[in-house]
Protein backbone atom coordinates (compact mmCIF):
# COMPACT_ATOMS: atom_id res chain seq x y z
CA UNK A 1 0.00 0.00 0.00
CA UNK A 2 3.05 2.29 0.77
CA UNK A 3 4.12 2.48 -3.08
CA UNK A 4 0.37 2.02 -4.75
CA UNK A 5 -0.23 4.56 -7.27
CA UNK A 6 -3.04 6.99 -6.46
CA UNK A 7 -3.95 11.23 -7.06
CA UNK A 8 -2.70 13.40 -4.56
CA UNK A 9 -0.26 15.93 -4.10
CA UNK A 10 1.07 14.60 -0.91
CA UNK A 11 1.42 11.15 -0.52
CA UNK A 12 0.68 9.10 2.78
CA UNK A 13 3.97 8.76 4.37
CA UNK A 14 5.51 5.38 5.03
CA UNK A 15 5.12 5.96 8.72
CA UNK A 16 0.74 6.67 8.81
CA UNK A 17 -0.96 4.28 10.43
CA UNK A 18 -2.07 3.41 7.35
CA UNK A 19 1.19 1.47 6.52
CA UNK A 20 1.50 -0.03 9.40
CA UNK A 21 0.11 -3.79 9.15
CA UNK A 22 3.42 -4.49 6.94
CA UNK A 23 5.95 -3.59 9.52
CA UNK A 24 4.17 -5.58 12.07
CA UNK A 25 5.89 -8.89 11.97
CA UNK A 26 9.23 -7.33 12.71
CA UNK A 27 7.82 -5.61 15.13
CA UNK A 28 6.74 -8.53 16.72
CA UNK A 29 10.10 -10.43 16.48
CA UNK A 30 11.13 -7.55 17.92
CA UNK A 31 9.14 -7.39 20.92
CA UNK A 32 9.75 -11.18 21.40
CA UNK A 33 13.93 -10.51 21.24
CA UNK A 34 13.62 -7.83 24.19
CA UNK A 35 10.77 -9.99 26.44
CA UNK A 36 7.64 -7.75 25.96
CA UNK A 37 5.72 -10.77 24.51
CA UNK A 38 6.01 -14.07 23.38
CA UNK A 39 6.76 -14.40 19.49
CA UNK A 40 8.56 -17.47 18.08
CA UNK A 41 9.30 -18.22 14.83
CA UNK A 42 6.65 -20.63 13.90
CA UNK A 43 3.90 -18.00 15.33
CA UNK A 44 5.55 -15.01 13.64
CA UNK A 45 5.17 -17.64 10.49
CA UNK A 46 1.74 -18.01 11.01
CA UNK A 47 1.61 -13.96 10.95
CA UNK A 48 3.48 -13.54 7.94
CA UNK A 49 1.56 -15.81 6.09
CA UNK A 50 -1.83 -14.58 7.10
CA UNK A 51 -0.58 -10.65 6.32
CA UNK A 52 0.39 -11.99 2.87
CA UNK A 53 -3.60 -13.69 2.62
CA UNK A 54 -4.60 -10.47 3.49
CA UNK A 55 -2.56 -8.15 1.19
CA UNK A 56 -3.73 -10.41 -1.60
CA UNK A 57 -7.18 -10.16 -0.68
CA UNK A 58 -7.44 -6.38 -0.03
CA UNK A 59 -5.08 -4.89 -2.57
CA UNK A 60 -6.32 -2.17 -5.21
CA UNK A 61 -5.91 -4.59 -7.73
CA UNK A 62 -9.24 -7.03 -6.08
CA UNK A 63 -12.83 -5.36 -6.80
CA UNK A 64 -14.74 -4.05 -4.49
CA UNK A 65 -17.26 -6.06 -4.41
CA UNK A 66 -14.95 -9.26 -3.17
CA UNK A 67 -12.79 -6.83 -1.10
CA UNK A 68 -13.25 -6.61 2.40
CA UNK A 69 -11.51 -3.70 2.76
CA UNK A 70 -12.65 -1.25 -0.16
CA UNK A 71 -16.25 -2.28 1.16
CA UNK A 72 -15.75 -1.45 4.63
CA UNK A 73 -14.09 2.20 3.17
CA UNK A 74 -17.38 2.07 1.29
CA UNK A 75 -19.90 1.36 3.91
CA UNK A 76 -17.73 4.49 5.98
CA UNK A 77 -17.90 6.89 2.87
CA UNK A 78 -20.53 9.13 4.43
CA UNK A 79 -21.11 8.08 8.13
CA UNK A 80 -19.55 8.58 11.32
CA UNK A 81 -18.03 5.37 12.28
CA UNK A 82 -18.85 3.97 15.52
CA UNK A 83 -16.06 1.22 15.96
CA UNK A 84 -17.33 -1.69 19.18
CA UNK A 85 -14.87 -4.01 19.83
CA UNK A 86 -15.25 -7.56 21.63
CA UNK A 87 -12.29 -9.29 22.22
CA UNK A 88 -8.41 -9.15 23.42
CA UNK A 89 -7.65 -8.71 19.80
CA UNK A 90 -9.83 -6.64 18.67
CA UNK A 91 -9.48 -3.98 20.92
CA UNK A 92 -6.42 -2.92 20.00
CA UNK A 93 -7.25 -3.19 16.77
CA UNK A 94 -10.48 -0.90 16.78
CA UNK A 95 -8.38 2.13 18.43
CA UNK A 96 -5.87 1.67 16.41
CA UNK A 97 -8.94 1.77 13.30
CA UNK A 98 -10.29 5.02 15.06
CA UNK A 99 -6.67 6.57 14.92
CA UNK A 100 -6.10 5.69 11.05
CA UNK A 101 -9.17 6.82 10.09
CA UNK A 102 -8.46 10.32 12.25
CA UNK A 103 -4.89 10.72 10.62
CA UNK A 104 -5.44 9.46 7.58
CA UNK A 105 -9.11 10.54 6.55
CA UNK A 106 -8.93 13.54 8.65
CA UNK A 107 -12.51 12.28 10.06
CA UNK A 108 -13.86 11.41 13.67
CA UNK A 109 -14.67 7.82 14.73
CA UNK A 110 -15.79 6.48 18.36
CA UNK A 111 -14.63 3.77 19.81
CA UNK A 112 -15.61 1.61 22.81
CA UNK A 113 -15.80 -2.11 23.96
CA UNK A 114 -18.88 -4.28 24.27
CA UNK A 115 -20.62 -4.99 26.38
CA UNK A 116 -19.48 -1.26 27.75
CA UNK A 117 -20.57 0.32 24.51
CA UNK A 118 -24.30 -0.60 24.96
CA UNK A 119 -24.60 2.29 27.57
CA UNK A 120 -22.04 4.47 26.25
CA UNK A 121 -23.29 4.91 22.90
CA UNK A 122 -26.92 4.16 23.74
CA UNK A 123 -27.79 7.63 23.59
CA UNK A 124 -25.60 8.78 20.51
CA UNK A 125 -27.50 5.81 18.46
CA UNK A 126 -31.26 7.33 19.63
CA UNK A 127 -30.25 11.13 18.59
CA UNK A 128 -29.67 13.23 15.22
CA UNK A 129 -26.95 10.99 14.12
CA UNK A 130 -29.20 8.25 14.12
CA UNK A 131 -30.43 7.18 10.07
CA UNK A 132 -33.63 7.57 11.19
CA UNK A 133 -33.61 11.11 12.75
CA UNK A 134 -34.34 13.02 9.33
CA UNK A 135 -37.27 11.55 7.94
CA UNK A 136 -36.91 13.59 4.81
CA UNK A 137 -33.28 12.53 3.75
CA UNK A 138 -35.15 9.94 1.37
CA UNK A 139 -36.09 12.52 -0.51
CA UNK A 140 -33.10 14.43 -0.71
CA UNK A 141 -31.58 15.19 -4.30
CA UNK A 142 -28.46 12.73 -4.16
CA UNK A 143 -26.76 15.43 -6.77
CA UNK A 144 -27.18 18.77 -5.47
CA UNK A 145 -27.34 18.47 -1.34
CA UNK A 146 -24.49 17.07 0.25
CA UNK A 147 -25.21 13.71 2.29
CA UNK A 148 -26.44 13.32 5.58
CA UNK A 149 -23.90 12.46 8.72
CA UNK A 150 -25.42 9.45 10.20
CA UNK A 151 -23.33 6.55 12.52
CA UNK A 152 -22.96 3.11 10.83
CA UNK A 153 -21.64 0.53 13.76
CA UNK A 154 -18.22 -1.07 12.41
CA UNK A 155 -18.37 -4.62 15.05
CA UNK A 156 -14.46 -6.03 15.14
CA UNK A 157 -14.79 -9.71 17.25
CA UNK A 158 -12.04 -12.14 17.84
CA UNK A 159 -13.43 -15.57 17.23
CA UNK A 160 -15.54 -16.08 20.47
CA UNK A 161 -13.89 -18.85 22.83
CA UNK A 162 -17.43 -19.87 24.29
CA UNK A 163 -21.03 -18.88 23.64
CA UNK A 164 -20.26 -15.87 25.89
CA UNK A 165 -21.09 -12.90 23.35
CA UNK A 166 -22.36 -9.34 23.43
CA UNK A 167 -23.05 -9.36 19.49
CA UNK A 168 -26.41 -10.09 19.24
CA UNK A 169 -26.99 -7.26 21.56
CA UNK A 170 -24.89 -4.91 19.87
CA UNK A 171 -26.72 -6.09 16.47
CA UNK A 172 -29.92 -5.50 18.26
CA UNK A 173 -29.02 -1.78 19.83
CA UNK A 174 -28.06 -0.55 16.46
CA UNK A 175 -31.13 -2.23 14.03
CA UNK A 176 -33.51 -0.62 16.87
CA UNK A 177 -32.48 2.46 16.01
CA UNK A 178 -32.39 1.60 12.52
CA UNK A 179 -28.07 2.13 12.04
CA UNK A 180 -26.63 -0.16 9.40
CA UNK A 181 -23.81 -1.72 10.92
CA UNK A 182 -20.23 -3.82 9.90
CA UNK A 183 -18.78 -6.88 11.36
CA UNK A 184 -15.34 -7.86 10.77
CA UNK A 185 -14.06 -11.56 12.13
CA UNK A 186 -11.43 -13.26 11.60
CA UNK A 187 -10.24 -16.75 10.31
CA UNK A 188 -9.46 -18.77 12.61
CA UNK A 189 -6.28 -19.03 14.36
CA UNK A 190 -3.99 -17.96 17.48
CA UNK A 191 -4.06 -14.34 19.08
CA UNK A 192 -1.18 -12.76 17.16
CA UNK A 193 -2.68 -14.17 13.80
CA UNK A 194 -5.90 -12.39 14.64
CA UNK A 195 -4.68 -9.06 15.62
CA UNK A 196 -2.79 -8.85 12.67
CA UNK A 197 -5.60 -9.53 10.37
CA UNK A 198 -7.99 -6.84 12.31
CA UNK A 199 -4.92 -4.60 11.56
CA UNK A 200 -4.32 -4.69 8.29
CA UNK A 201 -7.80 -5.35 6.98
CA UNK A 202 -8.72 -1.82 8.86
CA UNK A 203 -5.35 -0.26 8.01
CA UNK A 204 -5.85 -1.20 3.84
CA UNK A 205 -9.79 0.27 5.11
CA UNK A 206 -8.10 3.37 6.20
CA UNK A 207 -6.49 4.24 3.71
CA UNK A 208 -9.23 3.01 1.04
CA UNK A 209 -11.32 5.97 2.83
CA UNK A 210 -8.73 8.74 2.98
CA UNK A 211 -8.41 8.35 -1.04
CA UNK A 212 -11.84 8.31 -1.27
CA UNK A 213 -11.82 11.20 0.75
CA UNK A 214 -9.44 13.09 -1.20
CA UNK A 215 -10.86 11.99 -4.57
Amino acid sequence: MATAPYDQEEPLAASSPGVFWALLTPLLALLDRIGLLSAPPDALEKVADRLDHIAERCGPAIATYSNPAKTLAAELADALPVVWTEGPSAGPAGHRFAAAIAELAGRPALVAELPEALAAHSALLAGPLAASADPEDFFRDRVEEPPALHARVVLLRDRPSSGLTAAPAARDLALSHDTPISELEPEEGGELETLAELIAVTDFAAVYLALASRA
